[in-house]
């Protein structure tokens, strides 16, 4: 052992560089790591940015066929709804639509390079949590979030945020498929017109300075991030995981229940949470949706029950401490 040591010492640094360099080389290995796992991540970084391109729903038959029930295109996106109405969720005494904060939404983005991105968030009960992310990782579907959408509810809900990037959409479709099999989510409803909502929309428009939309029974308004989104080398289309969603249920009387969420950089969280709470807003969360989106993304989930037009403005001087712009065409995800 000594002679060894004295081996090393005169040696001198390089035989002890040598030593280092191997055994992270085989660090990897050791862990249980793919050997092509490590240069892929370390390649991933210095890739150009892969721009999405556009579809249209006939391109997406295969992954409708799997989901068993129809999409629809938000520009680059195909996106598929599966809404909770098997649940009967109550939240501050109130009885909570499945299109203001119990919709499972998830849409695939096809992209220049052939790969296609699979991003969205679902709404399982705390019993079915588990079962489901199981098999989430069964079929290699990554969790970028795992939190609460809404305050103290029953019974209790989760909402897990789902991502997967590759070359076979319908795997991935059917991956998520067996996941949701795990839990209550229903089946398709034949599709149809959503009627008015019992709201000033038009004053609530000029509040937040955006149009909305009725959503099936729920009036909704939805802001995008103004400067591009990554995540990785992956461009993500706008209203594609960097959305401020402004959502009102109708109670009657010009009052609405108020859910959503706001999407901010670092430097802009103080501020829209003061701006919440100044406007009587509550705050539910505050989180990340994505693991490797630049600019770094943080979202405040907040709640509150007052006249719609009163919380809109409230809502518009938070929206307006941020770099948002009205979402093109309306809608997001």
């Amino acid at each position: 052992m000594a002679d060894e040591r004295q081996q090393e010492i005169r040696s001198g640094p390089t035989t002890s560089r040598r030593r280092l360099l191997s055994a992270a080389a085989l660090a990897p290995a050791l862990a249980g790591i793919p050997a092509g796992a490590r240069a892929l991540s370390a390649g991933r970084e210095s890739h150009a940015r892969v721009e999405p391109v556009t579809t249209t729903a006939a391109d997406w038959a295969d992954v409708r066929d799997v989901f068993g029930r129809p999409g629809e295109m938000r520009r680059f996106m195909y996106h598929t709804a599966f809404p909770r109405r098997d649940l009967r969720i109550f939240s501050r005494g109130i009885l909570i639509k499945p299109s203001l904060a119990l919709g499972t939404h998830v849409s695939f983005v096809r992209y220049a390079d052939g790969s296609t991105l699979l991003m969205g968030d679902v709404v399982v009960t705390e019993r079915e949590l588990q079962p489901f992310c199981d098999l989430l990782h069964r079929h290699g579907i990554t969790q970028s979030a795992l939190h609460k959408h809404l305050l103290a509810h029953e019974p209790d809900v989760w909402w897990v945020h789902v991502h997967a990037h590759g070359h076979d959409p319908v795997a991935v479709a059917r991956g998520l498929c067996a996941a949701l099999k795990r839990t209550g989510t229903p089946p398709a409803e034949p599709p149809g017109s959503s009627p008015p909502v019992d709201l000033d929309t038009a004053a609530i428009d000029a509040a937040l300075g955006v149009e909305g939309a009725v959503d099936s029974g729920i009036y909704r308004c939805t802001y995008v991030r103004r400067e591009t989104v990554t995540d990785g080398p992956l461009v993500l289309p706008a209203g594609l995981g960097s959305t401020t969603s402004v959502g009102f249920q109708p109670l009657g009387g010009g009052r609405a229940a108020l859910s959503g969420d706001v999407v901010m950089v670092a430097g802009e969280v103080q501020s829209v949470l003061a701006a919440l709470r100044r406007g009587g807003i509550e705050l539910v969360e505050l989180h990340h949706h994505l693991l490797t989106e630049e600019p770094r993304l943080f979202f405040v989930h907040y709640w509150a029950v007052g006249d719609a037009v009163r919380l809109a403005r409230a809502v518009r001087t938070a929206v307006d401490a941020t770099d948002a712009v009205p979402m093109p065409g309306g809608a997001g995800l």
